[in-house]
């Protein structure tokens, strides 16, 4: 595991957000057993305890599980992890449209710049295809 640390947001929420976006793309899938503290601990290089208080954030959210004995784990709930996505995807978007508006892109602007992004997106993907 590989994480550059921004020293503007605390490591832990950092971490969080990592975990999450390893099970929205399929990394870490539903019911996969998640490192231990300790071996993400020295994976990272940093105190067991803000793993810990990570494990216990996410814990908190229903993004992972602890089996008694067992260690932790991925939800194997299909909602959870669509819900995480749908967030993840929802903050990624009000930071996009707001740095657009910093430079200063109107609402109609911001979409016709969106609609012609995922046009060549599709275009480039299937060049036999027209919209």
């Amino acid at each position: 595991m590989t994480i550059v640390f921004d020293n503007n947001m605390p490591i832990y929420i950092q971490i969080m957000n990592y975990v999450k976006k390893q099970i929205i793309t399929g990394k870490l899938s539903p019911g996969d057993k998640i490192e231990s503290v300790r071996d993400l601990a020295l994976e990272l290089q940093i105190n067991p305890n803000t793993i810990q208080r990570t494990f216990q954030e996410l814990e908190r959210e229903g993004i992972v599980e602890t089996r008694r004995g067992l260690g932790r784990f991925v939800t194997s709930k299909e909602s959870t992890i669509m819900q995480i996505k749908k967030e993840m995807a929802g903050e990624l978007l009000e930071r996009f449209v707001q740095g657009m508006k910093e430079l200063g892109f109107g609402k109609d602007d911001i979409i016709a710049i969106v609609k012609d992004a995922v046009k060549d997106g599709k275009e480039a993907n299937h060049p036999d295809r027209s919209e």
